[in-house]
């Protein structure tokens, strides 16, 4: 692909709202053909490898926080890669695993034939030991405050000691407004897909959501693509 084009798609500095990046994600499944789960794989190996590269993360025991939809599929897919390189990973599934969407229970399903241990709760005192955490809670499409066992588990991330990964967006950060819906990831690092998200050209947006690496994943613009 000539540089000019490959610029051009991957647009780093632009900023793009939840309704864009739901649009784009769309079209590049539903128009050019490209399997949602090859997407996902790709996000994954992109905060899989920031986690490898970065010296903000001691991954000498990492807890994966993955809610039902998507975005908590591409934490489950992490912490697959991370187990198969050695690394001591748990998942901590919020939610019903029958509600979750299908792309999150296909993952769910490839990590239990591995026997990647996933729990529904974790105690105070087991919480405290893992020394790195993903954030795959919410992701861009989050509208609502979050509440209850969600809220809690958003405040326990925000207690612990250990460096905070988030999957996309901090979970609980209104991708548009950089609003806090109710409760907030603080983050250490982000990994964003495709395009930087308007939130996070927000002063508060910036602080919540730390260092940010805009990953290419293969979701562009669709106005960005070279024409026939």
């Amino acid at each position: 692909m000539p540089s000019q084009i490959y610029n051009k798609l991957l647009m780093t500095g632009q900023y793009i709202s939840a309704e864009q990046a739901s649009a784009f994600d769309d079209f590049t499944i539903n128009q050019i053909g490209v399997p949602s789960a090859v997407l996902m794989e790709k996000a994954a190996l992109a905060v899989y490898d920031r986690l490898l590269k970065s010296p903000a993360f001691n991954l000498k025991k990492v807890l994966v926080i993955a809610g039902s939809g998507n975005n908590g599929g591409d934490g489950i897919a992490v912490a697959r890669l991370l187990y198969l390189r050695g690394i001591p990973v748990t998942i901590w599934l919020l939610g019903q695993q029958d509600k979750a969407s299908v792309q999150t229970q296909l993952q769910l399903k490839i990590v239990k034939n591995y026997g990647l241990p996933i729990e529904n709760q974790i105690d105070e005192e087991n919480f405290s030991k893992y020394t790195c955490l993903v954030d795959a809670i919410f992701g861009v499409g989050l509208s609502r405050e979050i509440e209850g066992n969600y809220a809690q588990a958003v405040n326990r991330i925000n207690a612990s000691t250990a460096a905070v990964m988030a999957v996309d967006i901090p979970s609980g950060l209104h991708a548009d407004d950089g609003k806090v819906l109710g409760t907030s990831v603080q983050a250490d690092e982000t990994v964003t897909m495709s395009y930087n998200k308007m939130a996070m050209a927000t002063e508060q947006g910036r602080q919540l959501a730390g260092l940010v690496t805009v990953a290419d994943i293969g979701i562009y613009d669709p106005n960005c693509l070279p024409a026939n």
